[in-house]
């Protein structure tokens, strides 16, 4: 989030260069450079650099390149080339990222988050529903594939379009429980190398301080947590270089143009996750604030030039998204406002101090109660970050960015701790979000995950200490030895480990053999047994492994309450007497005695999803009393390859 090239710098970027910045951090201040920028040529005037002058290609651990030497040699002996260097250091967080994925990828198709499974199903129904975006024109912001007839509005279920679209190849050679894990994967390591990429260009002139920056982005607890489940949540990809171009237009010399290639980034991001956009511009917003208020002769120069350059991006962002933002808050299925299943979701003070569960030194049990559930770890950096972290401020707190830095770290911890503080799980008082949660925008956000913001700053404030050990003299070796031995003792704890998986049921070969097309056509539905529901997402697997070809009724989805667009939202649909049945019975493996009005109900249901079959895999988990419960409803059931079948349609088709 700081700059660091002295071509083009903003002018809240040269605040850090004034005579409030530490005057033993020379060489390695965020915005300062050992070339002077009026002396130099002045590059671009946006403020980007070029490919030749950059702060990676003009220094190292130690001093800058000599003038008029080219990028990675210096004035009597060869160093590495820059591009090398790059290459070298997105494989390593390559190989880590599959490190981190290894157990999934042994078997993608069979594999699964030993926790939770929901949400993998849902992300890989969304991948097949990219594969019919492209080759069948689908519309894809809204789709009946599931949750047929009602549909599910795929704008208000980040459908990650910009993801699954590219993807799509993949998803057809491969099936989309392969592209899930590629997902993972390239997120993990693809977050790690922009940060790492924007680090080295712009904040800090050391390689390896720009390697810790951006490992920590790429590999912190939070990212770990979300990687089992969330793809969209881990692909952050983009957000270095939004948080870079919200810098430029502070001095740029070309608003109109900066304001443009602003907006395209932030419709990007908008098709992966609109949830962590939303943060980071206000990250962006608090950051320049915090800087602003320390320096208020900075905004004098800064207003004119971010003013045009921000209006240009609204224009051009608000035009690109208008449509889609219109058929997400106003379009069918539409819902206002998060299910209070999740609106209340906040971390806990100890979660601050106590490591991650998919780490080297995490423990699943012991953080049971700090966090929502294991898929919303959003801090957990352990007592060793937390401390280092503290006195990396007190270090470096006469720079002003370092100081912006902090309040918009403490800001987003605070705002993560939700409606109610607590201290290891015992409730202390009322926190902020209570009176934030039913703003606009912000009534749709888990507070939990304001705290993957606080993870960012933490890693640009690693690679800022590291740059100043590596540059400080006298007393340099010293301080790098301090400062080496610190990141040992604050990211060892919390290094990431294989992410733990279990096995899940295949997908039925009645499916996988295209059996099920002899009964089921176009604008009917297979009904899966038990139906599919936020805690039985096996049907949408089913349906993701046929790119979608059949409908299924439920599903796991955001939608407005009892199917009334505009309503608050919830998990599911309009509420299902069958599914409930089914559900209990799944669960407890008692099969009820059901009454004449429970199977008129049911029966209603079936025609009102026009069910041509059901369909119950004999390996389902209490599959005899399953049987049993449907067989109280249409009659016996009949054994095809490996699923029980029955075939619905002289019910569902009947006059009524």
């Amino acid at each position: 989030m700081t700059p660091a090239v002295p071509r083009g710098v903003s002018t809240l970027e040269s605040a850090t260069t004034g005579p409030e910045s530490d005057p033993t951090a020379s060489t390695g201040q965020v915005a300062a450079g050992s070339v002077d920028e009026r002396t130099s040529d002045p590059g671009p005037a946006d403020g980007t650099t070029t490919g030749g002058d950059t702060a990676a290609t003009r220094a190292d651990a130690d001093a800058p390149d000599a003038p008029g030497v080219p990028a990675g040699t210096t004035a009597g002996r060869r160093r590495w080339p820059t591009w090398r260097r790059d290459v070298g250091v997105f494989g390593l967080f390559l190989l880590a990222a599959i490190w981190v994925t290894s157990q999934i990828w042994v078997d993608p198709a069979g594999r699964v988050a030993s926790l939770y499974s929901s949400d993998p199903a849902q992300v890989q129904f969304f991948l097949a529903h990219s594969v019919r975006v492209v080759l069948h024109g689908e519309f894809p912001f809204y789709t009946e594939q599931f949750n047929y007839p009602d549909g599910v509005n795929l704008m208000a279920n980040t459908a990650i379009l910009a993801l699954g679209i590219p993807m799509v190849p993949i998803t057809l050679l491969f099936g989309p429980a392969v592209t899930f894990v590629v997902l993972v994967t390239l997120a993990l390591a693809g977050t790690a190398s922009t940060w790492y990429y924007v680090l080295s260009r712009h904040v800090v002139r050391t390689p390896l301080a720009a390697v810790v920056g951006g490992w920590f982005c790429g590999f912190s607890p939070a990212m770990l947590s979300h990687a089992n489940w969330h793809p969209n949540i881990i692909s952050q990809w983009l957000l270095p270089f939004i948080v870079w171009r919200v810098l430029v237009i502070t001095r740029s010399r070309r608003p109109v143009r900066d304001g443009a290639i602003l907006a395209l980034l932030v419709t990007w991001q908008a098709f992966i996750n609109e949830e962590i956009l939303l943060f980071t511009a206000m990250a962006c917003g608090i950051f320049l604030i915090a800087v602003v208020a320390q320096r208020r002769d900075l905004w004098s120069a800064a207003w004119r030039p971010m003013a045009v350059a921000l209006g240009v991006c609204t224009l051009v962002a608000g035009s690109l998204l208008a449509y889609p933002l219109y058929v997400q808050f106003g379009g069918p299925m539409a819902y206002h406002g998060l299910s209070d299943a999740v609106r209340d979701y906040g971390n806990d003070i100890a979660a601050f101090v106590t490591p991650g569960s998919p780490t080297l030194g995490g423990n699943e049990r012991a953080n049971a109660n700090l966090a929502p559930n294991y898929s919303e770890e959003n801090a957990f950096f352990g007592w060793s970050l937390a401390l280092i972290t503290v006195g990396i401020v007190l270090w470096l707190r006469r720079e002003l960015v370092v100081r912006a830095l902090a309040v918009t770290g403490v800001f987003y911890a605070v705002l993560s701790l939700g409606e109610r503080i607590s201290w290891w799980d015992r409730e202390l008082f009322t926190g902020p979000w209570e009176w934030l949660v039913h703003l606009p925008l912000l009534d749709a956000v888990v507070p939990t995950r304001f705290g993957m913001i606080t993870t960012v700053v933490i890693g640009v404030l690693l690679a800022i200490a590291v740059e100043r050990a590596w540059a400080t003299r006298p007393l340099a070796q010293h301080t790098r030895t301090l400062v080496g031995a610190g990141l040992v003792m604050a990211l060892l704890p919390i290094a990431p480990m294989p992410l733990k998986v279990t096995s899940r049921p295949p997908v039925p070969d009645f499916i996988t053999s295209d059996e099920w097309r002899r009964y089921v056509a176009t604008e009917q539905t297979l009904v899966p047994v038990p139906i599919p529901s936020m805690g039985n997402t096996h049907g949408m697997r089913w349906a993701a492994s046929t790119n979608l070809d059949f409908k299924i009724p439920g599903g796991y989805f955001l939608a407005p309450r009892n199917g009334n667009t505009g309503d608050p939202g919830r998990f599911g649909g309009r509420p299902s007497g069958v599914g409930e049945i089914l559900q209990e019975v799944a669960t407890t493996g008692r099969a009820p005695k059901l009454d004449d009005r429970e199977r008129r109900r049911s029966l209603d249901e079936l025609r009102y999803w026009r069910a041509a079959i059901m369909v119950l895999p004999v390996d389902q988990k209490n599959v005899e009393p399953l049987r049993q419960t449907v067989e109280q409803l249409v009659g016996p059931a009949r054994r095809e390859r490996d699923v029980w079948l029955w075939d619905v349609r002289p019910i569902t088709t009947r006059a009524d």
